[in-house]
């Protein structure tokens, strides 16, 4: 049981990780942050955070229209005017993942915790413990933008 259980959190790992690196690498991020982890949980195969969102009565498609709208207004609050445009125009296209994985501190944060309450549940790690962990954060993007989300 413990076997197969390790088994199945590789697989999800193997899929979430390097999606959260290529969400973050095409956003300009060298490092996947927490809302990165959760985008990507939302494309899991086992399909229970989009579900949750569903629900709740939200679009989790939404989610990184939310965070783009807390980055952005970020930026503003200091000054900054993104202009999506150039952005867009002056990224360097996303590569695949190479070498060690890196993340921030949030989404270490954010993915220990998710580990965590599988292994407390005594359970494969899922997308549902990756959006309950980050129900849990207090500071930073994702909860401002679950704020927007309603």
């Amino acid at each position: 049981m413990l076997l197969s259980r390790a088994r199945a959190d590789i697989a999800t790992m193997n899929v979430l990780l390097p999606a959260a690196e290529r969400l973050a690498h095409e956003q300009g991020e060298r490092e996947p942050a927490a809302e990165h982890l959760l985008l990507a949980a939302l494309d899991l195969p086992d399909g229970g955070a989009r579900r949750a969102f569903g629900s709740v009565g939200v679009d989790a498609d939404a989610l990184g229209g939310a965070v783009a709208a807390v980055h952005a207004e970020a930026l503003s609050s200091v000054g900054v005017v993104v202009d999506a445009a150039a952005l867009e125009a002056a990224l360097p296209d996303a590569t695949e993942p190479r070498g060690a994985y890196r993340s921030s501190p949030g989404a270490q944060q954010l993915f220990q915790r998710a580990t965590a309450m599988s292994k407390a549940r005594k359970q494969p790690l899922t997308s549902t413990d990756v959006l309950l962990a980050a129900t849990e954060l207090e500071q930073g993007p994702l909860p401002r933008a679950f704020d927007r989300l309603g």
